[in-house]
């Protein structure tokens, strides 16, 4: 903020006195009258009129366009910056005599250029160019603000310049207290965290995570746009919110649900968290948030030509980066492991078809991925057993969960006692990383001891036959035989005579 006028004792200087022109947050120009610096270019604020009522002479409380960026001008009084103005990074911003901030000022400097820096609306960065003056150039002494001492030495008139904003705009007037409200409220330094879900996660299975921005009394801070980026997994808005997280997010911009994908912004709620639906799809899903925070103590941009007493210049938008993030491991998949017996003699048997299903015993297991596990017919998967063991592994199971081996058909030798109805099934536990072991025993077919009685045809008797015979019926077959030999020898006698 700079003058070019002749001196007069008071701000607000009688009639017919020049009114001197300020160059910087504030410029003085002559309604009508060509500006003393043409090159300054005044961005976003507002002219607020020096002289009431004649209202010929204004100020100019905003910011700046200089090298095509928006700045906010903080050494009250002196010469404003044109738009090709070279700057070069300065220190820890202090006051126009050297000073240094008290933190609790500093602190609101940068929370407010974080939160207002890049503003387009002319009465917030009028406000913020008030406010920035009052707290960098304050009067020290009486007599101070006399426009007619030394550029370098003259304070900033806040009370006359409250009273010209709110002539000039009355929102502009209550942004003022607005925002030194909103400063205490929410300064530096933040915090952020990231909270990972409780419990096991598993591939394709989204559980939700939480993002928490607190200020320096620990509250949450609202309406702080973070990034977040997953690693082994995908970030999406939960699909399931309350009213009063959808209106946050609606005033937010942020529209629900989102689709997955690897990063995403969004802004914290009322509560200053931002929560959203993490998909594993790796061994480690990490979440990281990434936002941008006020700095401990702002910095100043000073200007490279110091010899026409030009003023130094904050910059607009993020102080510092804020990180957090937080990472979770995916529980290992299990694994069950499949043994069909013959229920008396304990061998192995192969060639058993079952199903693997859920706890009900109808619907599939579910696999790793978090899909059901069914085979091409769409029902539960089937596993044949094979082998001396007659054994059958499946892998890759969810964990934890129950998990049913259900026969489908029984194998050769093993149907008589097989009810499809009540089909032998055994079921367990498998937990991360296990190997699940269920047996399943079968019933031999009896083997028959006799041919039963009756006129079915010997062809239909089976397995090894036992057969006794009486001692009578021994001499009958004997005395049969000899008949027979006695009535060869008769006919062959006959046949010989003729």
């Amino acid at each position: 903020m700079g003058w070019i006028s002749r001196p007069r004792a008071r701000w607000r200087a009688a009639t017919g006195l020049v009114a001197t022109a300020l160059l910087g947050a504030l410029s003085v120009t002559a309604m009508g009258a060509t500006p003393a610096a043409a090159a300054v270019e005044q961005s976003v604020g507002q002219k607020i009129f020096i002289d009431p009522p004649t209202n010929k002479h204004y100020d100019w409380l905003g910011s700046y366009k200089v090298g095509g960026k928006n700045v906010f001008c903080v050494s009250f009084h002196l010469k404003a910056p044109d738009s090709t103005e070279e700057y070069q990074p300065g220190q820890e911003l202090l006051t126009k005599w050297g000073e240094k901030l008290k933190p609790d000022v500093a602190a609101n400097i940068s929370y407010l250029l974080l939160r207002y820096g890049n503003t387009t609306n002319n009465d917030e960065a009028a406000a913020l160019a008030h406010l920035l003056h009052s707290w960098t150039a304050p009067s020290r002494k009486p007599g101070d603000t006399d426009p007619s001492l030394p550029k370098k030495d003259v304070a900033y008139p806040e009370a006359d310049y409250l009273t010209y904003l709110t002539n000039a705009s009355k929102t502009a007037a209550d942004d003022v207290a607005k925002m030194k409200a909103e400063a205490v409220a929410n300064r530096g330094p933040w915090t952020a965290s990231v909270t990972a879900p409780k419990g096991d996660q598993h591939l394709g299975q989204p559980a939700a995570w939480t993002v928490t921005v607190k200020n320096s009394q620990g509250k949450g801070i609202p309406d702080v746009p973070v990034k977040l980026t997953a690693t082994d997994g995908t970030v999406g808005q939960p699909d399931k919110q309350t009213d009063t997280e959808k209106a946050s997010d609606s005033s937010s911009g942020n529209s629900a649900p989102q689709a997955a994908q690897k990063d995403t912004t969004l802004k914290t709620d009322a509560n200053g968290t931002v929560t959203v639906k993490v998909t594993p799809t790796g061994d480690q899903p990490k979440l990281a948030a990434s936002l941008s925070a006020p700095a401990d103590t702002p910095k100043v941009q000073n200007p490279v030509n110091t010899k026409d007493g030009i003023q130094n210049v904050v910059g607009t938008g993020g102080e510092k980066q804020l990180t957090a993030q937080g990472v979770v491991a995916v529980a290992k998949p299990g694994k069950v492991q499949v043994t069909k017996t013959d229920a008396k003699t304990g061998k192995g048997i192969g060639g058993a078809t079952l199903r693997i299903t859920g706890k009900d015993r109808k619907t599939a297991a579910t696999s790793q991925d978090g899909k059901a596990l069914n085979g091409p017919d769409g029902q539960p998967a089937v596993v044949t057993t094979s082998g001396d063991n007659g054994t059958a592994t499946v892998e890759n199971l969810l964990a934890p969960q129950e998990v049913c081996v259900v026969e489908v058909n029984a194998p050769p030798g093993y149907t008589n006692a097989f009810d499809p109805n009540n089909p032998p099934a055994a079921c367990g536990s498998l937990t991360p990383g296990g190997t699940l072991a269920l047996t399943v025993a079968n019933t031999p077919n009896e083997v028959p001891h006799a041919i039963p009685a009756g006129d079915l045809p010997v062809t239909m008797a089976k397995g090894t036959v036992e057969t006794s015979f009486s001692t009578g019926g021994i001499a009958g077959l004997a005395a049969l035989v000899l008949v027979g030999s006695a009535l060869v020898g008769f006919a062959a006698r006959r046949s010989a005579r003729r």
